[in-house]
């Protein structure tokens, strides 16, 4: 118990430690500190993984809410799920601390940034250890933070803060419906531990509202995992350092919400209108992700977009109830998403923080480890076998292919545009001639250590990790499967698939022929996309992406500020400051007028009351006269 404790205690006292001490503290003791307690927490983790014997168990460290029959202990849990969530957030995790002591090696907030990092991992550690969905609440709502804090690090630019400030309020949204949807479990069981919730589901004891408590779970996750509409913070989260966007985007924040509705499976398994709209929700925004990938040309964008899109497999996979599925791809992502964000890292610290890939070329012989890790990446997310991205990948669209004909095609479609927007952002950045300027191509220089590092063992991983679970077809024990599998459901079988089978064949020319052809566009013709001027008609329009923020501002923004306007113009100086200011006002010009006939002279005094009392005098005898 006292190690358990440990995994999430140990960022926390790193996250104090460089809090308190910034900025007394040197970058290199603040870079142990902060890089420390993430990697002792992972050999934790490892040991937790090694020594588990499939049993859940709880740990209850405190009675925290009581009210009446309502009973919500601070308990942790441990059980399968739990523990691969933890080995990925610690590993990474910890690759990606490493690599930010190169990144942010010259930033004056270096120890600061350590800090936040280290809250952020304590808060996802909260989030997949809680036994009940109000622990995982607090999780849920730290991590929410810690993105405010890291998204707007940089916060000289305006810009920065508003991103921050986007990514908060969104997920705000996602959360009152995530909120509702415990406030209908306590209604509904009187309870949000999960054994007894899931324990009382199975027992067949009938519930009501179980469509209405998935759906506001869901919208939970549909902020929280950027799915349509709350997509639109993810992309714009990219003006944090890149570090902060491998954190988000592939070992914490967005995989709250796929690893929620995984852990409330047998909730969803009730509600199939509710699956079912999961994963078309999964579906369109794969496909919108995709399609405006296409045409970004900032790196770290194609990547956020690319998040996205993959986001919305992992959601279709939950919709087609193939949790061990989207759970895979949560893992492989992890590996290849993080390493492509910290590849596009090394590039624009090279490139003298230039994001733009049109200005970019012909790194691959000044960046050859960084050229060959992102390579490894490139066509891990592209779905190409054997790497990790094809098992994952492919189990999804198997599942999808026996749920969803339709929905399996349109899967393959994003497949394909994934595919050709991916090489052509490693085409246009690594091969070719360098388009930058004179001083950038002399300041070209691969990455110190501790950012080739992550990227090599990162590389690894998008090679072999879909070894994991690798399937029965393929010689696979399909170990994931097994290992999750008592807290899932009873699998579909889909049967024997062969290679030369249209379930088979239609990925792997989804991965294969986008990839030869960005190829043969981009690398042998050495085309180049055009200046933001010359971009017109339907590319223009998949370019800015679609309008969706500015429809966003024209409905929601511009209204509440006029709105604002109004009650800042109208209403509070018309009615709150001329009532409120008014009354204050006459109050105070009587005083002052009545204030003079207190001169302090005894005689006026004197002469005052004899003239009252006289006066008083008249005043009766006139009365009792008339």
């Amino acid at each position: 118990m006292s190690l358990l404790l440990l995994i999430p205690l140990l960022p926390l006292i790193g996250f104090a430690i460089n809090g308190l001490a910034y900025p007394k503290l040197s970058k290199s003791i603040a870079g142990i500190v902060g890089t420390i307690p993430p990697l002792v927490a992972f050999v934790i983790s490892l040991q937790l993984f090694l020594n588990f014997d499939g049993q859940t168990q709880i740990i209850q460290l405190a009675d925290w809410i009581k009210v009446a029959d309502l009973s919500i202990p601070f308990a942790f849990q441990i059980d399968a799920l739990s523990i691969m969530m933890l080995l990925v957030i610690t590993g990474v995790g910890t690759l990606i601390h490493l690599y930010s002591m190169g990144y942010m090696a010259h930033d004056a907030g270096f120890g600061k940034f350590f800090s936040f990092l280290n809250l952020f991992i304590f808060f996802m550690l909260i989030l997949v250890l809680g036994a009940n969905f109000t622990v995982l609440f607090i999780g849920w709502e730290g991590v929410g933070l810690c993105s405010y804090l890291l998204i707007g690090f940089w916060n000289q630019k305006n810009s920065y803060g508003d991103a921050a400030r986007k990514a908060f309020i969104m997920n705000r949204i996602g959360d009152l419906g995530f909120l509702v949807g415990i406030f209908l479990l306590i209604q509904e069981f009187g309870t949000t531990d999960y054994q007894t919730i899931f324990s009382t589901i199975k027992d067949g004891t009938e519930v009501g509202n179980m469509g209405l408590i998935a759906f506001c779970l869901f919208i939970g996750a549909m902020g929280k995992s950027a799915q349509i509409p709350l997509f639109t913070w993810l992309p714009d989260a990219m003006a944090g350092p890149t570090p902060v966007s491998a954190l988000i985007h592939a070992a914490t924040m967005v995989t709250a919400g796929i690893y929620m509705v995984i852990r409330a499976n047998a909730l969803f398994e009730l509600s199939p209108e509710v699956l079912h709209f999961v994963g078309w929700i999964g579906l369109a925004t794969a496909l919108l992700g995709a399609a405006i990938g296409l045409f970004q040309n900032d790196i770290k964008k194609v990547l956020a977009y690319s998040t996205v899109s993959q986001l919305g497999y992992m959601f279709m996979g939950l919709g087609a109830s193939a949790y061990t599925a989207s759970f895979f791809h949560v893992m492989t992502h992890a590996f290849f998403k993080a390493l492509l964000f910290l590849g596009a890292g090394s590039v624009i610290h090279a490139m003298s923080d230039e994001q733009d890939i049109r200005k970019m070329g012909g790194l691959k012989s000044k960046m050859p480890i960084t050229y060959l890790t992102f390579l490894l990446g490139t066509i891990a997310i592209s779905g190409i076998p054997p790497f990790a991205g094809f098992f994952s990948k492919d189990e999804i669209l198997a599942a999808l292919y026996h749920h969803d004909f339709a929905m399996w095609c349109l899967a393959i479609l994003g497949s394909a545009l994934t595919s050709f927007y991916m090489f052509r952002v490693f085409i246009l950045t690594f091969w070719g001639d360098f388009r930058g300027t004179e001083k950038q191509a002399h300041h070209l220089h691969e990455s110190p250590w501790s950012m080739t590092i992550p990227l090599i063992i990162l590389a690894v991983f998008s090679v072999g990790g879909g070894f994991i679970n690798l399937p029965h077809f393929a010689g696979g024990n399909e170990f994931l499967a097994h290992w999750l599998a008592p807290i899932l459901p009873e699998p579909h079988t889909a049967g024997e698939v062969s290679f030369f089978s249209l379930e088979m064949g239609a990925p792997l020319l989804a991965a294969f022929l986008p990839a030869i052809f960005a190829i043969y566009y981009f690398g042998i013709q050495k085309a180049v996309p055009g200046n933001d001027e010359s971009i017109q008609g339907i590319q223009k329009f998949i370019y800015r992406k679609f309008y969706i923020d500015e429809l966003y501002d024209f409905v929601f923004v511009r209204p509440i500020q006029v709105l604002s306007t109004f009650f800042a113009q109208v209403v509070d100086f018309l009615v709150i400051d001329l009532i409120v200011e008014g009354v204050g006002k006459t109050v105070k010009t009587a005083s002052d007028e009545i204030r003079k006939a207190q001169t302090g002279n005894v005689g006026y005094y004197i002469f005052m009351m004899v003239v009252s009392i006289a006066l008083i005098l008249v005043l009766t005898l006139r009365s009792r006269i008339l």
